[in-house]
């Protein structure tokens, strides 16, 4: 398995998490498929959009049935300790959200980088890959999608994906580049939302 395979299944668990809590957080108890669902989307809805985008096929979690397990796990592990989550930390959902996001910004641009798009391109399809997941679950939980909250979402993607890109021309070993970049991501959104940083707001 290589480093990106294993990204790769660490980002579908962690964001197959987020979805479900989401879906716990709207007391979806009564529907076990639907929890598994919105687990499922939340997983492969920015890896799919991206894929679709660049035209490349087959798309892995129908190529590969690992991707699936892993969800199925994940959803497992989110209904069996969504009372621990709560416990060890104060948003859950937040933090796998935003573990998620770093690992899949930096995947989803090493994909389409492998793919042949243009620098720019990859930023942004990486950017996708992070962010559309996420929108998915949102919307199917009937609430105000992350990436229109106020606090900063998509910044914390860019300025790590950037930091990917120059990291990458200047010879940085691959493995710290994405620990290293991922983290940006992270620990930046982390911040924004405990200090509550906001980008200026265009005035009416």
């Amino acid at each position: 398995m290589t480093i990106w395979y294993i990204i790769d299944l660490v980002g579908t668990s962690v964001f197959a998490i987020s979805g479900a809590l989401s879906a716990l957080s709207k007391k979806m108890y009564h529907d076990v498929v639907a929890l598994f669902f919105v687990g499922f989307l939340t997983a492969v809805g920015g890896g799919t959009t991206r894929d679709v985008i660049m035209g490349a096929h087959p798309i892995a979690w129908i190529r590969d049935p690992t991707y699936l397990i892993v969800i199925f796990i994940s959803v497992i592990m989110a209904v069996v300790g969504r009372r621990l989550w709560r416990g060890a930390f104060r948003r859950p959902l937040l933090l796998f959200d935003t573990i998620g996001l770093g690992l899949f910004t930096i995947l989803g641009m090493q994909k389409a980088l492998l793919a042949g798009v243009n620098d720019w391109a990859a930023i942004l399809l990486g950017i996708i890959t992070a962010l559309f997941g996420g929108v998915i679950r949102d919307t199917f939980v009937n609430e105000l999608p992350l990436i229109l909250d106020r606090q900063l979402y998509v910044t914390p993607c860019l300025s790590g994906a950037i930091l990917y890109h120059i990291n990458a021309r200047m010879g940085v070993d691959p493995t710290l580049n994405v620990i290293v970049s991922a983290g940006l991501i992270t620990l930046f959104r982390l911040v924004a939302i405990r200090q509550d940083w906001t980008l200026p707001r265009i005035q009416n």
